[in-house]
């Protein structure tokens, strides 16, 4: 049967409109409001929908059931996000439809700097006559990971309209703060009850990623000696000046962002903070060798332990945090996750692409803790930008896949 997504564009810019930027210095959880009100309206639709079971938990944590058709077919899930990244704003998105794409650069219009490139992004090429969607530059968009809502809702609505699909029971699960790490914080499988889930978070259209980064987050804290500048001589230790040269000591072309792809991985200075008597550099540690990030951390030390001996009056504190592990080994002891995606896909009409992922989503601490989750195409570009853009065709495909991957699973 052809699919038809009537809502699903509607549902997209409904949702992104809702400011959910993740707060990294909130001692609450979820860290914004916004992620409240957009899991409580997600919640409301679910029930509108016909999923009686629809909930919003006491951590915003958004559950329902698509009740199966088919005796015996196993339970699976599907994950989305309701944060977005708090690098770029969120507040009042104003997203722009460019219906019938012609091709080349794309200027956004409230900030005629901000221009999304064919040269950057060559993916546009392939989507003339499409719709693409943008902010007007002032603020991300935030497919990541808006469209992964808004493609698992038109796909529940399509499910619970059409009892003549066959497929088991289908567990939904909206997650927050996916972006500062702490998606399943209060999430453990047995609250999901499936033999594996899938979060839409992914790139493109036709992706499955089986692999992510390990991750670790490190603070290193600079100590100096604050005294008024007047009598500073011989006094002083600016610690402004020794997180400058401890961040001069790291690799200059290597291990950095700017400096690797594929499975090169990095470590990377994401914010920094402070005065004179003290400042915090906060590093992403990334890399697909779990192993890797205790050298990482090491390579901090060692410079911390630089800096100190050159000024003995200061003092450099490294302290680790872990995020999450590569996923490979988790999906691989249930190969189908896998197997069964591509085939979802080539029924959905494209041949499927196998991706590893330079970052990590929910499905990374899911399969850790003993779901195997797999990450799956939502038209996502250029996230956690002011240039970050979508495509609606890209989104149908999505829809498109789920609903086939439910079908598959149930073994029809």
């Amino acid at each position: 049967m052809r699919l038809e997504t009537p809502t699903l564009l509607e549902r997209f810019l409904r949702y992104v409109r809702i400011d959910t930027k993740a707060d990294e210095k909130s001692a609450s959880y979820p860290s914004s409001p916004g992620q409240l009100v957009l899991g409580k309206m997600l919640r409301d639709e679910l029930l509108a929908l016909g999923l009686t079971d629809a909930v919003q938990n006491e951590y915003g944590l958004v559950f329902a059931t698509v009740p199966g058709n088919v005796a015996g077919a196993p339970t699976i899930a599907f994950n989305a996000h309701v944060d977005t990244n708090p690098e770029n704003s969120g507040k009042d998105v104003n997203p722009q439809v460019i219906r019938d794409y012609q091709g080349g650069d794309i200027t956004l219009p409230k900030d005629p700097s901000k221009v999304i490139r064919v040269a950057q992004n060559p993916e546009l090429d392939a989507l003339r006559g499409k719709t693409v969607i943008t902010t007007d530059g002032t603020t991300l968009l935030g497919a990541d990971d808006k469209a992964g809502l808004a493609v698992i809702m038109e796909a529940a609505r399509i499910l619970t309209e059409n009892p003549a699909i066959p497929h088991g029971p289908v567990r939904i699960v909206f997650t927050c703060d996916e972006e500062i790490g702490y998606g399943v914080k209060h999430l453990e499988p047995a609250q999901i009850g499936a033999v594996v889930a899938y979060t839409l978070d992914g790139a493109g259209s036709g992706e499955i990623e089986d692999e992510t980064f390990s991750a670790d987050a490190a603070t290193v804290t600079v100590t100096g000696v604050n005294i008024h500048p007047s009598i500073g001589k011989g006094r002083m230790v600016n610690a402004v000046r020794l997180s400058a040269m401890f961040l001069d000591r790291l690799p200059k072309r290597r291990m950095s962002p700017e400096t690797t792809d594929g499975r090169d991985g990095f470590l990377h200075p994401l914010t920094i903070e402070g005065g004179t008597g003290e400042v915090k550099i906060g590093f992403l540690l990334r890399s697909f060798d779990t192993a890797e990030l205790a050298a990482q951390a090491d390579l901090l030390r060692e410079i911390a332990r630089q800096v100190e001996r050159d000024f003995p009056e200061a003092r450099v504190r490294v302290d680790v945090r872990k995020q999450y592990r590569n996923m490979k080994d988790g999906i691989a002891k249930l190969p189908q996750a896998v197997t069964f995606a591509a085939k979802a896909t080539r029924r959905a009409g494209m041949e499927p692409k196998h991706k590893i992922i330079r970052g990590g989503t929910d499905g990374s601490q899911l399969t850790e803790k003993g779901l195997p989750t797999p990450n799956l195409s939502t038209g996502e570009h250029n996230p956690h930008s002011p240039l970050e853009w979508t495509c609606l065709e890209e989104m149908e495909a999505a829809v498109r896949v789920v609903v086939e991957l439910c079908q598959v699973w149930a073994g029809k």
